[in-house]
């Protein structure tokens, strides 16, 4: 048992008496859950044992005109030096998206692994991450925004089953520089940001599709071709992806004046062709977010993802007031593959298998945004070219 577990044990056990442990004031009634517990056991916890990324390079202002934003997910910060954040480090961009699986928290050189309570092992992955001379090369060159997904979440797949998710949330905020800015006052990790003056503002949404989100549809044939791991909701479950919380502050972002909006969600939103996580595992919730963007008229969103260890590109009319679209940037250095046999009616190409990151490149004058893949050398291997008035953009 962990010391981590001993301190919960403990903490359980407490009842109201006149005494302190680990710095807790136990005046109060004895916690009547384990979450209760636990967070009572996490406060005692200080940042200074949490680790960080470091500054970084700061943030661009509120006026900043921003032309091209990079996005990377799947980082396994075991494995050597990889070529495509040196190529990211060498890139002139704005902004640097890494929008999920930063560190693979939930596994060592061996395989997976379950962390306990003090989550020992997805805080030694951030530190390993914050050590790699590559990742280092990035955060000063780039700004950073940054989603999570389950690796750095803490476990394999999960949602807010997971108990220790409290602490996770600690160790991301604190890794990152975010415990004292917003999105360090509530639960979950979304946030937005935006920049640029009135016609040629940048919107960008970082969603939590993990700490609120409900257990999935287990499937029914593991590994076959279209349910490999989840089947899709039936209709009317309530199964849920942001909460409540998440939704109406996303509905209040919608509303935010922009020209461009980045929503950056760690799975998928768009494909429904496979049976990993995604959106399509929870399709009331996918069908909720087209709703809600076409309740608040918010024109302008191109959908940013990663998760999928190739990269994808989506295009399909109807489904927004204006024509969706989908970058899906994935991996860094955790390619299973070199080539992609996955097909959704909504793709443009095949999918690119290989280490890879991806770009969005905006042109005000022309008036053009176009969503790239490269390969780990920086060379564009997929693009697909909009205008702006194919998003909705006047």
């Amino acid at each position: 048992m962990t010391r981590g577990l001993v301190s919960l044990a403990a903490l359980l056990s407490l009842g109201a008496c006149a005494t302190e442990v680990g710095g807790i004031n136990i005046f109060a009634p004895k916690p009547d859950s384990a979450e209760q517990a636990l967070e009572l056991y996490y406060d005692t916890i200080p940042n200074s044992a949490l680790p960080s990324a470091g500054a970084g390079a700061a943030m661009p202002s509120a006026e900043a005109v921003l032309t091209t934003i990079l996005i990377g997910s799947c980082l396994d910060e075991e494995k050597g030096p990889s070529a495509a954040m040196t190529s990211i480090a060498n890139e002139q961009a704005d902004l640097f998206l890494m929008v999920g699986d930063n560190v693979y928290g939930d596994r060592d050189g061996r395989g997976y692994v379950n962390n306990q309570a003090d989550l020992d092992e997805l805080r030694e992955s951030f530190a390993d991450l914050a050590a790699r001379e590559d990742f280092q090369k990035v955060r000063a060159a780039h700004p950073m925004m940054v989603a999570w997904d389950d690796h750095d979440y803490g476990a394999n797949d999960a949602g807010k089953e997971f108990p220790f998710r409290g602490l996770a949330e600690r160790v991301h905020e604190a890794f990152w520089g975010l415990e004292d800015e917003d999105v360090g006052q509530w639960a979950g990790t979304y946030y937005a940001r935006s920049f640029g003056p009135e016609g040629q503002r940048v919107q960008v949404i970082m969603l939590d599709t993990r700490f609120f989100r409900s257990a999935l549809t287990p499937t029914d044939e593991w590994g076959a071709k279209g349910k490999e791991r989840y089947l899709p909701a039936p209709s009317g479950s309530m199964q849920d992806m942001l909460g409540a919380a998440q939704w109406t502050w996303l509905e209040n972002q919608l509303q935010q004046p922009a020209d461009i909006r980045l929503i950056a969600s760690s799975v998928q939103v768009m494909p429904t062709v496979h049976g990993w996580e995604a959106w399509s595992a929870l399709p009331d919730e996918r069908q909720r977010l087209f709703n809600l963007i076409k309740k608040t008229e918010a024109s302008g969103v191109v959908f940013l993802s990663g998760d999928r260890h190739t990269s994808f590109i989506y295009e399909e009319a109807d489904i927004l007031p204006y024509a969706a679209h989908e970058l899906t940037a994935s991996s860094l250095n955790v390619a299973f593959a070199t080539e992609s046999a996955e097909m959704d009616a909504r793709q443009v190409g095949a999918g690119f298998a290989p280490e890879n990151y991806g770009a969005v490149e905006i042109d005000w004058e022309a008036r053009t945004i176009g969503l790239k893949i490269k390969d780990n050398a920086g060379q564009i291997v997929r693009e697909n070219d909009l205008t702006f008035a194919e998003i909705g953009v006047n």
